[in-house]
């Protein structure tokens, strides 16, 4: 399937996932910034970042891991079904 018969939904879809590893490496040079401005004694980023963590964070992360393990299971099954069965023993 090309790009440009893929179902509109999937591209939305991907669409959606991309800005999420977005959020999530954001999320993650936030972090490290934070980090570093608390070492030098600013703990402003990491309360800013505390306060984000539940609402913004972990469903972000928690929605990669997902289509992760979706696309993992999706991409095995297609391939378990695509497998010629070896009646002959070979």
């Amino acid at each position: 399937m090309t790009a440009g018969t893929e179902p509109t939904w999937k591209r939305w879809l991907d669409r959606l996932l991309m800005l999420n590893v977005l959020v999530v490496f954001l999320g993650a040079g936030f972090f490290v910034a934070a980090v570093v401005a608390q070492s030098q004694g600013q703990s402003g980023l990491m309360d800013l970042f505390q306060q984000l963590w539940q609402p913004l964070f972990t469903p972000a992360i928690s929605l990669l891991i997902m289509a992760a393990v979706l696309s993992g299971i999706l991409s095995w099954w297609q391939r378990r079904g695509l497998k010629p069965r070896s009646g002959s023993g070979s």
